[in-house]
């Protein structure tokens, strides 16, 4: 059974900065005709930032549409034409300070399938060394190190609860047992 909808039309609602909202008229299977809204959305990275005492550089920083603080991996969005390795290298020196030796792409993950394009790219940093962090203006966050079993008990516990972040302390996991 084919599944593919054919884009009939469409127009964009909202173009802002850094998002665009979409409305699609689309051909389902059975021929009929419907209304797909959705976000477009660059594309980000999330690093696993492992330090040489097998703890992970983590973040804690506010949040402004859910109003709250949150735990998360080094992240950001994939600026047009980045290549995603430049974009998780910036975006790790950026908002930790350290720069890596060694990179290892994890995982290609989409986390809002219902209602955007938005991927998130997933690598593993290893061979760190401290350069001073570049934050962006506007851009304020706590870095601070982490063990995974420790991130693995802060999901377990809720304190961490970014999906973004406990997508990739459990793609680690995996991977330094040798899943892969």
């Amino acid at each position: 059974m084919d599944l593919k909808e054919t884009c009939l039309d469409t127009a964009v609602v909202y173009e802002g900065n850094f998002i665009k909202v979409r409305k699609d008229h689309v051909r389902v299977p059975d021929g009929r005709v419907h209304t797909r809204e959705y976000i477009v959305h660059p594309g980000a990275v999330a690093v696993l930032a492992l330090l040489d005492n097998g703890r992970l550089v983590m973040e804690r920083q506010f949040r402004y549409a859910p109003q709250r603080e949150f735990i998360e991996l080094p992240a950001g969005k994939i600026d047009p034409d980045e290549d995603i390795l430049l974009t998780a290298q910036r975006e790790l020196l950026e908002e930790t300070g350290y720069a890596a030796g060694e990179w290892t792409h994890l995982a290609t993950t989409w986390p809002c399938i219902g209602y955007a394009d938005e991927h998130i790219e997933y690598f593993l940093a290893r061979g760190l060394t401290y350069q001073g962090h570049r934050l962006d203006d506007g851009e304020f966050l706590e870095v601070f190190e982490l063990s995974l079993a420790e991130g693995i008990e802060w999901i377990r516990q809720g304190k961490i609860n970014d999906s973004k972040t406990i997508v990739g302390l459990f793609w680690l996991e995996k991977h330094l047992n040798n899943w892969r």
